[in-house]
């Protein structure tokens, strides 16, 4: 009986859903069908902001997996709430992809004309864009890879910021302008790294599922992510966090930004990497006794 993955429907979506289902097939030897779902992020020409951000491109997927729709469901690690879904386990996140944060132009950000256009529907993004170029607009858009694109194509906008991960998966990584490094621009905690879920009730499933687990991304995004339930932010507000880990160390870096990017508090730290959910909380309360939640608050 073939396993059926839920996805949801976009292009990006079903294109790492379907590696996902590819790498398990090779692995296993079970068949794998996607199941498209709808979320709310999909359908809402809200911004994300205006959406809430935590949970909108997840809630239907942990919906049918319940009602048994489906066996198991992909999604981005970015957009994944940092608290636990009752009934519900991340059986594997896959080794991670480039995690960096990408500028889709003619020219790199350094070499736009004062008042170019760049368009990002993050609220991380923009603030960490203002403090390298603070005399561009940045426009909020929504939209899948290609609309956003378009939108350049177009002559609309100057330049776009995507995460390079997803260009990559789509084929698209030869239209990037700049590869933006950490130094510039701490990407969203998780980003370039998928989470598989199923139901914590199905052992066998969990276990299947656990060959594509690759335990340094696990860790790195474990101590990412702690840094944003800490900070009791959601995945739009102003945070980016970065982490690598070896075989035995978790090194992190972690930023919370003033909207306008004239200010910023940022700061690192390294641990075990069995202590990596503790290195992002501790890291995170760092930041909040140097007026983090201030900056976070005047949103």
């Amino acid at each position: 009986m073939k396993l059926r993955l839920g996805t949801r429907r976009s292009l990006m979506a079903t294109t790492q859903s379907r590696q996902v289902a590819d790498r398990l097939t090779a692995l296993t030897g079970r068949e794998v069908e996607l199941v498209g779902v709808t979320t709310l992020g999909d359908v809402s020409k809200e911004r994300l902001s205006q959406l809430g951000g935590t949970g909108v491109f997840v809630s239907e997927l942990r919906t049918a997996l319940l009602d048994g729709e489906v066996d198991f469901a992909v999604h981005s690690l970015k957009d994944l709430p940092t608290a636990a879904a009752p009934d519900i386990v991340i059986a594997a996140i896959p080794p991670r992809d480039d995690p960096r944060d990408a500028l889709v132009g003619p020219a790199k950000l350094v070499d736009l004309a004062p008042g170019a256009r760049v368009g990002t529907g993050s609220l991380r993004r923009i603030a960490q864009l203002r403090a390298l170029r603070p005399d561009l607009e940045y426009v909020p858009i929504r939209g899948n890879a290609d609309t956003r694109i378009g939108k350049v194509t177009a002559g609309e906008l100057d330049g776009v910021v995507l995460a390079a991960a997803g260009l990559t998966r789509l084929g698209r990584d030869g239209e990037i302008a700049q590869i933006f490094d950490a130094d510039e621009m701490l990407p969203a905690p998780g980003q370039g790294a998928l989470a598989v879920e199923c139901l914590a009730e199905r052992a066998d499933l969990t276990e299947l599922l656990a060959v594509l687990d690759d335990d340094r991304t696990r860790a790195a995004v474990t101590a990412e992510r702690a840094v944003l339930a800490t900070l009791e932010a959601g995945c739009s507000a102003p945070v980016g966090a970065f982490a690598v880990s070896d075989g035995h160390t978790v090194n992190l870096t972690a930023v919370v930004s003033a909207l306008d990017g004239t200010r910023a508090v940022r700061k690192s730290a390294s641990g075990p990497r069995t202590a990596a959910m503790a290195l992002g909380s501790q890291l995170a309360a760092a930041m909040l006794a140097d007026g983090a939640g201030t900056l976070m608050g005047a949103l």
